[in-house]
């Protein structure tokens, strides 16, 4: 006897080819009507190619609740089944295209960071403050890495993201909206500042809070002598100065 809540119920998985011929439909009706979309596409088989990209998609497939889920979704993002991809500040919104002809719509919300962890990313940046120079150019040094992936980092942990799709699969993480997450992965592989606006920071205020924090430790220790400096008597000991 089937019952209404029953987990397990499966969806078929629709073909990659039938993935693309519904997509491509779905394109040119929205070019029809003057709607921009914005798709993401994977060019190889590689879903992303920077270090910081693959941190993402390494975050995301940390959470072991949504294995079977990630799986189906890295398939759909591959298919160029992820239509349209928006990232603002805390909210990620996406269009998937699946076996129907409508994509389906998921909306993707991610807290944002807490004033006390921005301080101690803000510190950890500050102490390689020769890294900035890169960072503002839009790559990060793989020195940086475990400010996102380290504890009270970047990345959201599970219970700072929830998740909506607009298909009827009763699981909390649906593959149109693993799709979507991995559609994420590639966007910042492309410009790893959204980082920042997915927390809702202001990435070039923090940039400066970082520069103004570093100016200022090394204004408190200009009179302070350093263990490095070679006294003249010592000097001429170690190099036989006259």
């Amino acid at each position: 006897m089937s019952k209404y809540w029953d987990d397990s119920i499966s969806y078929s998985q629709p073909a990659a080819s039938v993935i693309r011929k519904n997509a491509g439909e779905t394109k040119r009706k929205e070019k029809a009507k003057g709607k921009i979309l914005s798709p993401v596409m994977v060019s190889d088989r590689n879903i992303v190619n920077n270090w910081w990209g693959s941190a993402w998609c390494d975050n995301l497939e940390s959470y072991a609740d949504y294995e079977s889920r990630l799986d189906r979704g890295k398939r759909y993002v591959r298919s160029g089944a992820v239509l349209d991809l928006q990232i603002k500040k805390g909210k990620i919104t996406a269009r998937v295209q699946g076996s129907r002809k409508t994509p389906y719509k998921i909306e993707i919300r991610i807290s944002p960071l807490q004033e006390e962890r921005c301080q101690e990313v803000i510190n950890k940046c500050t102490r390689r403050i020769e890294n900035l120079e890169t960072l503002i150019q839009g790559n990060f040094p793989e020195e940086l890495k475990d400010i996102f992936l380290g504890k009270d980092g970047l990345f959201p942990t599970p219970r700072e993201i929830s998740f909506n799709c607009s298909c009827p699969d009763w699981a909390l993480m649906c593959k149109h909206v693993s799709a979507a997450l991995y559609g994420v992965g590639v966007r910042l592989d492309e410009n790893p500042l959204l980082f920042f606006e997915l927390r809702g920071l202001d990435v070039n205020r923090f940039i400066d809070i970082t520069i103004a924090n570093k100016v200022e430790s090394m204004l408190a220790n200009v009179n302070r002598p350093s263990s490095r400096i070679i006294e003249g008597k010592e000097a001429m000991n170690i190099f036989g100065v006259i």
